[in-house]
Formats: structure tokens, C-alpha cells, sequence
């Protein structure tokens, strides 16, 4: 099964369950359904049933009471889905939106823009904290 074409072909549903399996991962060094759940302000039972869809399309193991485990090409799948959401939350932040906006916004736009684009914001992030004075000057109200 290859799972390049899922990048495109795989639900925003799915592509966030991928990252906050990741998430947790790095947190955590492991994840079970309970913070999983957590992360993603779910119930358990439902977490199940998409651990199960992740698995069965070889995106992750899935071991009922132990928790789920990413596979390699589900964890390619999470760190794409996880640079387009730090980008973004980054460029957001960089330009003054406060934290818990910056981070719902990339939730939304993570899904939606094109890698070129994901790839210049990040550029452009770059810059902007590279340069503090082009930052503070966007932060000012105009006159």
C-alpha cells in the first residue's frame, strides 16, 4: 500500500488524529486512546474507531488496551501535517496574533494550503524573526 498519495487523498479527520498521535508521542514517549482523546477533546470510543480506520488503512498499529503506535508511513504523514501547523502558528505568532488564536487558525489552515506556500511562510517566518524591527513594525496600529 503507498501511502504518498494518502497525503492528498486523506481526510483532515484522519490528518489530525496522525498529528496528536505524533504529539503525544513526543510528549508522552508513547500514546494511549485516553490522551489521545485528550488532545483532541474527543471521547474514547471514538478515538477507537478511528484508530482502527488508521490501522486498517497501515497508518498505524493499533493494540486494543495498550494504545497505537505510528507506523512509518503514518509517521511521515504526522510530521508533514505537524511542520504545516508549526509553520503557520509561527507565522501567525510572528505577526502578533496572540497564542491560543495562532494555533485554532493553523488548525484550520494547516489542511488547506499548498506546500509551496507552507514552504514561502515559512521563509518569511524566517525573516520576520530574524529581523525583530519588521515584527514590531507589523505589531504597531497604523495612525
Amino acid at each position: 500500500m503507498k501511502h504518498k498519495g494518502y497525503i492528498k487523498n486523506l481526510s483532515r479527520r484522519a490528518e489530525d488524529y496522525l498529528e496528536a498521535i505524533l504529539n503525544v508521542t513526543l510528549e508522552k514517549g508513547y500514546a494511549r486512546t485516553k490522551d489521545v482523546a485528550c488532545e483532541l477533546d474527543l471521547s474514547p470510543s471514538s478515538v477507537v474507531e478511528m484508530f482502527r480506520k488508521l490501522d486498517r488503512m497501515g497508518l498505524v498499529e493499533y493494540r486494543r488496551y495498550e494504545g497505537v503506535v505510528l507506523s512509518p508511513a503514518g509517521h511521515e504523514i504526522a510530521e508533514a501535517v505537524k511542520f504545516r501547523h508549526d509553520t503557520l502558528k509561527e507565522f501567525l505568532m510572528a505577526i502578533h496574533v496572540p497564542e491560543k488564536i495562532a494555533n485554532a487558525d493553523a488548525c484550520y489552515m494547516e489542511h488547506e494550503l499548498h506546500p509551496k506556500t507552507i514552504h514561502q511562510i515559512r521563509l518569511l517566518t524566517k525573516a520576520l524573526q530574524s529581523d525583530p524591527t519588521i515584527a514590531e513594525r507589523i505589531g504597531r496600529s497604523p495612525p
